[in-house]
């Protein structure tokens, strides 16, 4: 199975690979920065150049054409601005979902943010930032050709994982590991039946695959 995420050099994203790489999987990430390449080989995965705020879906269709599995890990960052939150957390994010549909790749995963709502007011930058999050997610249930799952994470720690998790379709405000977000997100590769869900994940007390396998209704 070949899985390419976008935003491959991201904090979750590396985790992520090395878990799918772990797993046996083909991994590539997704990266503009030549440099970032050996950060991501030395996590398994291989590096693609590719710079999706001004590349074009059918380029994007070609980078993904052999993909099982498309996963949008890519984000702006907490540094920047109003402009860069539309330009990649929303458009792309829809950039990516257009390509994987047009590519024939059925599994999409979003790494979307608790709160993201595409009616959130407020002029702020994480204003701003949740109503893109929420217009991408809007975009990609429209997507009829893939078979999505939306993540909402609560605050990110860099904490170690605990392996435990509480993932619901509501859970609350609460803060999660990297670890266990890229923990959930290998096990949700692998869990097709959660096709069609928007789940938000906070640190909880259920074991990883047992909390995903719950809301496939396993």
């Amino acid at each position: 199975m070949r899985i390419v995420i976008a935003g491959g050099h991201g904090q979750i994203a590396l985790r992520l690979e090395r878990l799918l790489a772990a797993r046996g999987y083909e991994v590539a990430g997704i990266i503009r920065d030549p440099g970032q390449g050996d950060d991501l080989r030395d996590a398994g995965a291989e590096p693609v150049l590719c710079d999706l705020e001004s590349a074009s879906v059918g380029h994007v269709a070609g980078v993904l054409q052999d993909a099982h599995v498309a996963v949008f890990a890519a984000g702006a960052g907490p540094g920047s601005g109003v402009a860069r939150k539309y330009s990649v957390d929303r458009d792309g994010a829809v950039l990516f979902a257009d390509a994987a549909e047009r590519a024939g790749v059925r599994r999409f995963l979003m790494v979307s943010s608790m709160g993201a709502d595409a009616h959130h007011e407020g002029d702020d930058v994480f204003d701003v930032y949740l109503r893109a999050k929420g217009e991408a997610d809007d975009h990609l249930r429209t997507r009829l050709g893939l078979e999505w799952t939306i993540l909402r994470p609560g605050s990110l720690t860099n904490d170690p994982g605990t392996g435990r998790v509480r993932l619901e379709a509501r859970t609350g405000r609460g803060a999660v590991p990297r670890d266990d977000v890229a923990a959930v997100l290998a096990e949700l590769v692998d869990t097709p039946a959660t096709a069609g869900l928007t789940l938000e994940l906070i640190e909880g007390s259920t074991p990883v695959a047992v909390a995903v396998k719950a809301v496939a209704g396993n």
